[in-house]
């Protein structure tokens, strides 16, 4: 299922795998790639991933996830990572993906515009979503 990654790649950066991670239908969870993102040079910026398929979960929690670390913040490097991980998630067939923010996340909201998103809606999480935890309210 999960296929050769090198081409996760442009002028500016490249995802390398850290990891995959198979589904677990019972747990309502579908197989995911993790990768850091790095710059050309070689620099560590932060990570990302890409989860493959849909579900009630995932429309809440997103097909895409990324953290840029502070130091490197600014440059469009998560929105640039999103538009590789695209690419990948055509390879797997997905005619859609969700990426889901902290309405009050105004950088991740940036993201999501530079990779061409557009606002869904802004979504009450459901009782019982583990992210409730930690005081996420979902924005798509």
């Amino acid at each position: 299922m999960f296929i050769d990654t090198e081409f996760l790649k442009n002028d500016e950066i490249k995802l390398i795998l850290e990891k995959t991670a198979d589904g677990n239908n019972e747990k309502g969870q579908v197989p995911a790639y993790h990768f850091f993102i790095y710059s050309q040079d070689g620099k560590k910026l932060g990570i990302c991933d890409l989860r493959i398929g849909h579900n009630d979960k995932l429309y809440y929690g997103g097909n895409i996830g990324y953290s840029i670390y502070k130091e490197h913040r600014g440059h469009h490097y998560a929105g640039k990572a999103c538009l590789l991980l695209f690419e990948l998630a055509k390879k797997h067939n997905l005619e859609y993906v969700f990426i889901t923010c902290n309405p009050d996340n105004y950088a991740s909201r940036k993201t999501c515009i530079y990779a061409g998103g557009r606002l869904l809606e802004i979504a009450e999480l459901p009782e019982n979503n583990n992210m409730r935890d930690r005081g996420v309210i979902c924005s798509k």
